[in-house]
């Protein structure tokens, strides 16, 4: 089968801990041809199909630095590849949206899509979780100052971040003493014109802000605790946290044996969901990580339960 990934320029990737990469290299081992191009190259001309230029089809080598070597280039319709795994990276800026946009027309045209194009627009990956009130702590979403400081006043001790943000990028915390609570509120809002998440801070943040994977429905028994160094409040592993995987807890299970088969029937083969303590933080579906960590530390092998997953749903 062929399986083409609309993702980050190849010669970009870490293979050491690329999630893209692990199942790109589970998928060749059992026969798949793997392809590859970026968003740019998706094209859809008048009258024609939407169609990814100048894609690759690549053979890995197994050197980790000279990794693939491209066997062949062509432009190729969407509809005509077995699957199209969908591993752009964040942000989800004007692009991204767009490219899901020409996803869902080569869906029309009977391409099968992975996460669904659809629910990628449906499912921003900070306000998702808003849909679950009962897994996530006090939360609060708006652009208006005064409803910010109103939830400081209650929660005294918060979280503040863009809605757009990745790897920890614009994460502020104001404790009881609100200093510089006016001055973050204008770095994020930019004067009212763009929403923010406030968050109560949750203090489990030191035993690590867990990623709990969820595939074809099911959740990975183990995860990855992003754990805070040195003075630091965030734990992304972007932002110099430590990773250590551990097996879920039990209240990880009840999170992710809820949220799984909902999110799975909206057409979310992978799922990414953030856990600090026993509060859902984020529901992460565009291009979720974490898979060559777990497996290298505990042996099980996400990227198989994933090639598994996505034979089965193809099938």
């Amino acid at each position: 089968m062929k399986l083409l990934f609309v993702a980050d320029p190849l010669a970009t990737f870490k293979t050491y801990k690329d999630s893209t990469f692990a199942m790109m290299r589970e998928a060749a081992k059992r026969g798949h041809r793997i392809l590859a191009c970026e968003a740019s190259q998706l094209v859809w001309l008048r009258g024609g199909r939407v169609t990814a230029r100048a894609a690759v089809e690549i053979a890995l080598t197994g050197d980790a630095d000279d990794w693939y070597t491209v066997t062949s280039t062509a432009d190729l319709a969407l509809a005509d590849v077995g699957a199209v795994l969908m591993r752009k990276d964040p942000p989800f800026d004007s692009e991204f949206f767009y490219a899901t946009h020409l996803l869902s027309q080569a869906e029309r045209e009977g391409a099968r899509v992975f996460n669904k194009p659809a629910s990628l627009r449906e499912h921003p990956e900070k306000l998702a979780i808003m849909e679950f009130p009962e897994f996530i702590s006090p939360t609060l979403i708006t652009r208006d100052a005064a409803e910010i400081r109103a939830f400081h006043a209650e929660q005294r001790d918060i979280i503040l971040k863009p809605l757009d943000g990745m790897g920890g990028m614009g994460i502020f915390r104001v404790k009881d003493d609100g200093l510089n609570l006016g001055s973050i509120i204008e770095t994020l809002n930019k004067d009212g014109t763009q929403t923010v998440m406030v968050q109560r801070f949750i203090p489990a943040i030191t035993e690590g802000d867990k990623r709990i994977l969820i595939i074809g429905g099911k959740p990975v028994p183990h995860c990855l605790a992003r754990i805070p160094q040195g003075n630091e409040v965030r734990g992304n592993l972007a932002a110099g946290g430590k990773g250590v995987a551990r097996e879920l807890s039990a209240r990880d299970r009840e999170i992710a044996e809820h949220l799984g088969p909902i999110l799975a029937a909206r057409g979310l083969l992978l799922v990414g969901v953030d856990v600090i303590g026993e509060h859902v933080t984020e529901i992460n579906v565009t291009s979720p990580t974490c898979f060559q960590e777990i497996t290298d530390q505990t042996g099980f092998d996400v990227a198989k339960m994933f090639v598994d997953a996505l034979e089965e749903a193809m099938a």
